[in-house]
C-alpha cells in the first residue's frame, strides 16, 4: 500500500498549516507524505510560528508558503483546512477535516505556543486514525 498523503491548507500557508506539516513531518517520519499550501500564500513563513517550533526541537525554516493548487488536492488523502474558510476543490473519496485554531499572525509567542501544542494533539489523533 503507498504511504497516506495529507494535505493542509490555511489561508497565507505562513503559520498554521506549516506548523501542522512540521509536526507530522516529526512524528511521522517518512511514513506519511506531507504537504502544505494556502489560497493567498505569504511572502514568508511567520517568524513566531518558527520560534514556537524550535522550542520543541522542529525546524520550519526552511518552509516556503506555497499556492494551494488543485492537483495537490486530488494526490492527497486527508486534505485539512484550518478555520479560515479556504474554498478546497471538493473531490469523492477523500477525508476532509476542519480545524478551527486561532490563526497565529500578529499574536504573541505565548498565544502561537497554544496553538502549536492543539495542534500536535490533532497530529497524534489523526496519526492514529491513518494507521501509519
Amino acid at each position: 500500500m503507498s504511504k497516506p498523503s495529507v494535505l493542509f491548507v490555511c489561508v497565507h500557508n505562513a503559520g498554521r498549516s506549516q506548523m501542522a506539516a512540521g509536526w507530522l513531518r516529526h512524528l511521522a517520519g517518512d511514513s506519511v507524505e506531507v504537504r502544505s499550501a494556502g489560497s493567498e500564500p505569504k511572502e514568508q513563513i511567520n517568524p513566531v510560528a518558527v520560534e514556537a517550533m524550535r522550542e520543541v526541537g522542529i525546524d520550519i525554516t526552511g518552509a516556503v508558503p506555497k499556492r494551494l493548487e488543485t492537483e495537490a488536492v486530488r494526490e492527497s488523502d486527508v486534505i485539512v483546512t484550518m478555520g479560515c474558510g479556504d474554498a478546497c476543490p471538493i473531490f469523492p473519496g477523500k477525508r476532509y477535516e476542519d480545524w478551527e485554531l486561532t490563526d497565529p499572525a500578529g499574536q504573541p509567542i505565548e498565544v502561537v505556543r497554544r496553538v502549536r501544542d492543539e495542534i500536535r494533539g490533532r497530529i497524534e489523533k489523526l496519526l492514529g486514525e491513518l494507521q501509519v
